[in-house]
């Protein structure tokens, strides 16, 4: 059985910092692509950034590039979303998603499997 759970959430002040993480079990995570998507209320999830095994492709959505850095420990089957200078706008659910020899797709659907999701919530 596969289990992605995520954590690093919490409340912060615009222009802090939070490091998300996603750790996996039951997949042989090396040949995973993992993304990071999110879910504000009301709104659809989107994508925010992806990256492919071996760190080979990177992706990120426009609003959190320059601010917003993903990377991965296949040694600890653990995928990081260094998130600095937050803005109000980047709060959410922040969810992480595996897929089976990806590329870090922006694209949900190709996902095979997704965790529960951590709040983030940005005051200004």
């Amino acid at each position: 059985q596969v289990h992605l759970v995520e954590s690093g959430g919490g409340l912060v002040q615009a222009g802090d910092s939070l490091r998300l993480s996603c750790v996996a079990d039951g997949i042989t995570f090396s040949v995973y692509a993992m993304g990071w998507f999110r879910q504000a209320p009301g709104k659809d999830r989107i994508f925010v950034a992806g990256i492919s095994g071996s760190s080979i492709s990177i992706n990120y959505a426009e609003s959190v590039k320059g601010r917003f850095t993903i990377s991965r420990d296949d040694a600890k089957n653990t995928v990081y979303l260094q998130m600095n200078n937050l803005k109000p706008e980047d709060s959410a659910v922040y969810y992480c998603a595996a897929d089976a020899f990806g590329s870090g797709s922006q694209i949900g659907r190709e996902y095979d499997y997704w965790g529960q999701g951590t709040q983030v919530t940005v005051s200004s």
